[in-house]
């Protein structure tokens, strides 16, 4: 194997793992998963059959990546965070045929216990705090939190908030990074170099 798998874990045939992904306690990967290089599958991690999981993406314990999710490269999923599928389950009424698709762009963080509500697109270097629940489309850097979810600022590549309004123009610096922003028209780009 050219990646680690932990004796618990279970990875069914047909599943494609990259090099130098980690697969940890008690994981579940169903055989149609595709999943990248340089992936952490922590402890208790389920990964459902029609899941893409980008290079080196970090999910956390305890996160179910359901049909119907990909994550581009980068994403980190936090402690206990959740996805769904279905906008409206019933256990009565079958309804796989209705799953929608979300999408979680390059870089975007998912803090520990926040809920993505199934259908939505989630922009790169976007930032969920935890306990948010997202349940509409989050703009690319953009900081979300609370029930449910609000824009209240932007985040830089390198993950700190930018001093930056929330509409408008402007143009700023990370303070870390010192990659420079542009916020346009109510949209944030990084400056090229």
């Amino acid at each position: 194997m050219s990646y680690y798998q932990h004796e618990s874990a279970i990875v069914d045939d047909g599943a494609q793992i990259g090099v130098g992904s980690r697969v940890w306690h008690f994981v579940h990967v169903c055989g149609q998963a595709k999943i990248g290089k340089g992936v952490s599958l922590g402890q208790n991690v389920f990964v459902g059959n029609k899941v893409i999981i980008g290079n080196d993406c970090k999910i956390q314990n305890n996160v179910s990546v359901y049909d119907n999710v990909t994550l581009e490269d980068g994403v980190f999923c936090g402690p206990s965070m959740v996805f769904t599928n279905v906008y409206n389950p019933r256990s009565l009424i079958e309804r796989k045929d209705q799953y929608r698709d979300t999408l979680v762009k390059k870089g975007a963080t998912l803090g520990a216990n926040c809920t993505i509500v199934c259908g939505v697109t989630i922009g790169e270097y976007a930032f969920v705090g935890a306990g948010a629940v997202i349940n509409k489309d989050v703009p690319a850097y953009a900081l979300m939190v609370g029930v449910p979810a609000r824009q209240i600022g932007w985040m830089s590549e390198f993950g700190e908030q930018l001093d930056l309004p929330m509409i408008g123009d402007g143009e700023v610096a990370c303070v870390h990074s010192k990659q420079r922003y542009i916020l346009e028209a109510g949209k944030l780009r990084k400056q090229e170099s």
